[in-house]
């Protein structure tokens, strides 16, 4: 049956296990909010969610946000009247930045690290320490279109040697990689160290909800001062439900999810690769092909819409890539269509390259 028959191959959503989560599905709700912020009540459900998704992650504690965008910009306002010095991570994703530059408006020095450099990491912490003030590391657990996570173990040990804290935000990471999909405290054995994960569910859990989990002192001290939990509108109860949900489908089958999704990817880079197209990610379920030098980006971007194909135009480093997200519900006969079209529109990019070479000579 032709793609257009069948509607496009969608390989633009980061619903990384497939979960999607109907009105039908859910859990009964009496109002969608209560009309009240959660330092005053929490919202029915959300206590016992924060506490699964804290065991999850390996921590002691957890509260729940509306959003990573609430989480790090009242968090950092919290950390922003320590005596920290922010140390980031080049790879940080934007949101997580938007928060730390609250911190630097008040009062808190930044300097960026490269990512994964541990020894720039040291050096930094170690002079801002001789300063008298401590290192708040902010890095992702993992950004897409890498071959690996950094060395968040290592960052961790260079927060604890300088009473210092290792902020993550684990959106990606978080249902997807560690044990059971605990994300990356788990999966790096930091989850005891001082350390704070702040992540949304919106990928592979596909709830639009943010937690923060660590320490139980820090978050009962963030509960305690959070603007976000006085002053902003709390997750409403449909997207707790949700949530609950979605812990449910994980405890179940959702190491099964992950297997397939692996197999996804590997059959991915597998056809890719055959058409001699190597992938970036790794075994990441984002996967990126580079165009020829010289490739018109958006004509190869219509040509995979035209075929039935979706798929993320981007630039990096200054060269032209097209971007799959792959999951758990892409059957393998989707992904095998969606190299194969990949395939004949990099070879047409290239033969057009060499029509424009030949021009100029």
């Amino acid at each position: 049956m032709s793609a257009a028959a069948t509607g496009p191959l969608d390989f633009t959503s980061a619903l990384y296990l497939g979960l999607r989560h109907p009105g039908c599905a859910l859990d009964g709700w009496d109002a969608l909010t209560l009309g009240k912020p959660a330092a005053l009540q929490d919202v029915p459900g959300a206590r016992e969610v924060a506490a699964a998704l804290a065991r999850l992650q390996g921590c002691a504690a957890a509260t729940l946000l509306p959003s990573t965008l609430h989480l790090f910009w009242d968090l950092f306002g919290m950390l922003g009247r320590e005596r920290f010095a922010l140390l980031v991570d080049g790879a940080a994703y934007p949101v997580a930045r938007w928060g730390a530059e609250r911190a630097t408006g008040l009062g808190l020095p930044l300097r960026t690290f490269g990512h994964g450099d541990v020894a720039g990491l040291e050096r930094l912490a170690l002079a801002w320490h001789d300063s008298g003030r401590r290192p708040l590391i902010l890095a992702d657990g993992y950004s897409p279109g890498a071959a690996q996570a950094p060395p968040l173990a290592a960052y961790a040990a260079v927060a604890q040697r300088h009473g210092g804290l290792l902020l993550l935000d684990d959106t990606q990471a978080l249902g997807l990689l560690g044990r059971h999909g605990g994300g990356s405290a788990r999966r790096h054995g930091i989850a005891g160290m001082p350390v704070l994960v702040g992540a949304s569910l919106a990928k592979a859990f596909g709830v639009p909800l943010a937690v923060l989990a660590g320490g139980a002192a820090w978050v009962r001290r963030f509960e305690r001062v959070s603007d976000t939990r006085l002053h902003a509108s709390p997750p409403s109860q449909a997207v707790v439900a949700a949530a609950r949900r979605a812990l449910r489908i994980n405890a179940v089958c959702g190491d099964a999810l992950r297997r397939t999704l692996a197999q996804r990817v590997a059959q991915f880079r597998a056809a890719a690769q055959g058409a001699g197209l190597p992938c970036d990610g790794g075994a990441f379920p984002v996967q990126s092909v580079t165009l020829p030098a010289g490739a018109d980006l958006a004509a190869a971007h219509a040509a995979l819409c035209h075929a039935g194909v979706l798929a993320l135009p981007q630039y990096r480093a200054g060269r032209a890539r097209l971007t799959f997200l792959l999951r758990a519900d892409h059957a393998p006969t989707d992904v095998a269509r969606a190299a194969q079209v990949l395939a004949r529109v990099v070879t047409r990019a290239k033969v057009h390259e060499l029509k424009e070479l030949r021009e100029l000579t």
